[in-house]
């Protein structure tokens, strides 16, 4: 990764783009987000954040970002074994029958959301 002190260019160039987009994030429209932390992980940050070539600040709002994205996607994704994505197709081209309970609580449903339309119009 490191050539003497030098990065090699691409690994310098993907952490230029990097912190070149976290800046960009930063200047948005300035909202502040604030915390305490103690000595140790404050140090910690501050190490990590010098060894990418960040500041403390970039370096936070970088992780935090990672990290929301992350669960963002884990959060909004469903894995399914190819059985139960099967089953999933299956019942979506060839639903079951509606029996009289979906029918009524389809009716409901209806009712309820009409009366909510006429009620904030």
């Amino acid at each position: 990764m490191l050539d003497g002190d030098k990065m090699t260019p691409s690994i310098y160039t993907a952490r230029r783009q990097r912190l070149g987009d976290l800046e960009h994030a930063m200047t948005g429209n300035g909202k502040r987000i604030t915390t305490r932390v103690t000595d140790h992980v404050q140090e910690k940050l501050q190490t990590a954040a010098d060894l990418v070539g960040a500041t403390l600040n970039q370096f936070v709002v970088q992780a935090a970002l990672e990290r929301a994205e992350r669960v963002i996607e884990s959060e909004s994704t469903m894995v399914l074994t190819r059985r139960e994505s099967l089953r999933l197709l299956e019942m979506i081209e060839s639903p079951p029958p509606r029996n009289e309970r979906f029918l009524r609580a389809q009716a409901s449903y209806r009712k309820a959301k009409s009366h909510a339309g006429s009620v904030a119009a």
